[in-house]
């Protein structure tokens, strides 16, 4: 396991846990990003926000966000 933020640009993941509080757990929920669920990263170089294919919708998080999200 490793955070989302760590993960190279064009890789699929499935995300194990969410590191993080109810509320941001809640939000992330309603987005569509629970445990279980494959993810692919669209972009995540540089300082700009993680950006993933999800589902096909793109959704874009900050790095802290993406740190709390653990994926294999």
């Amino acid at each position: 396991m490793l955070p989302l933020s760590m993960v190279q640009s064009g890789e699929v993941v499935q995300v194990v846990n969410i590191r993080a509080g109810w509320g941001l757990q809640r939000r992330l929920a309603d987005l569509g990003l629970t445990p279980g669920v494959r993810v692919k990263v669209i972009n995540s170089q540089g300082r700009g926000p993680v950006v993933l294919d999800l589902r096909g919708s793109r959704l874009a998080l900050g790095h802290g966000v993406a740190h709390k999200i653990m994926v294999r």
